[in-house]
């Protein structure tokens, strides 16, 4: 589905107050850790084994995975001494800096540097995603930042997927390379690497199919792709940038540890989180991986993505279903 630019007030770099705003209140719904006020689990203020075993619990529903829930409840167990035990803000402070100490290391900018052009950025992802909608996003951002942008239709097997980028890039006018239903995607980025090259473009974003993780030879033809633009600049691809969406669960996590192994991921983008009240996979993918997380996305429009902030996530997350 191509949605349009009828909310170019939420786009601006300007409105990460109203971004933060929409943020805690997508991720404040259902019932789950998200909404659930701390106190609740210290009934009468009296924190004990059974507060932290319900919190990992909590943590383990929310997609954080069991290691790492154990190992954040471990060190919270330990870091607040007995005497604050019974102050229930030391808990939710506690918490905070354990989600922080997770969460800051990956919450690293993608900088495009002035002397690489272009600067490829190779998308990958499973179908469904959110992958193509996200070079939109990312194609209206460069532009907005003043930067040149290609696109490269290397999604060569889904109907659609062609249509929907050169759709995106006549809204943000901005070129497409393509070629015919069924071509090689190795061949179309290649073309696309020398066409960007030639026009000094600073930003080439090159698309590819929605691949299945358990798939080898799907996963081998991402590979190649990657040696065909290393063979025209051995820096290329800059980024290779993995689209996730947060309502799969764990099963995004597999996702993003088959990616990595197979291509050496440099970069993640989480997508729908407004889609479920979930949001730990994050926590469990950044403490898994150590792979930087770019931009985070609760919606459709344009506004509805942007760079990924620790701080800002997690007092997302730790807000109260009432905080506004």
């Amino acid at each position: 589905m191509i949605f349009g630019r009828k909310k170019d007030s939420e786009t601006s770099e300007g409105n990460g107050g109203g971004f933060l705003k929409r943020l805690r209140a997508r991720l404040n719904r259902g019932d789950s850790w998200l909404t659930y006020d701390l106190a609740n689990l210290a009934p009468g203020g009296k924190i004990d084994e059974s507060t932290f075993e319900e919190l990992e619990s909590l943590l383990v529903m929310a997609d954080v995975g069991i290691d790492t829930s154990q190992r954040i409840v471990t060190d919270l167990e330990k870091s607040l001494s007995r005497s604050r035990r019974g102050d229930v803000e030391a808990l939710r402070s506690g918490l905070r800096d354990a989600l922080l100490e997770i969460l800051q290391p990956v919450a690293v900018p993608l900088e495009i540097p002035e002397q690489s052009k272009p600067f490829v950025i190779l998308m990958v992802g499973v179908n469904g995603a959110g992958k193509t909608t996200t070079i939109g996003k990312l194609a209206r951002r460069f532009g907005d930042q003043g930067k040149t942008v290609m696109l490269a239709a290397g999604d060569t097997f889904r109907a659609a997927a062609v249509e929907q980028l050169e759709a995106w890039g006549k809204r943000n006018s901005v070129p497409v390379i393509a070629q015919q239903s069924g071509a090689d995607p190795a061949a179309v980025v290649y073309d696309a690497w020398d066409a960007a090259s030639a026009r000094e473009i600073d930003v080439l974003l090159a698309d590819t199919a929605g691949r299945l993780q358990n798939q080898q030879g799907l996963m081998d033809e991402l590979a190649k792709i990657r040696r065909v633009i290393a063979r025209q600049d051995d820096a290329a691809p800059q980024e290779i940038m993995l689209v996730l969406d947060a309502s799969q669960g764990q099963n995004a996590l597999v996702q993003a540890e088959k990616f990595h192994e197979a291509l050496g991921l440099t970069g993640i983008t989480v997508t729908k989180l407004d889609g479920s009240a979930k949001g730990g996979i994050l926590i469990a993918i950044a403490d898994r991986l150590k792979v930087p997380v770019r931009f985070i996305g609760i919606g459709e429009s344009a506004g509805d993505m942007q760079p990924f902030s620790a701080e800002d996530f997690v007092d997302a997350l730790l807000a109260n279903g009432g905080e506004s």
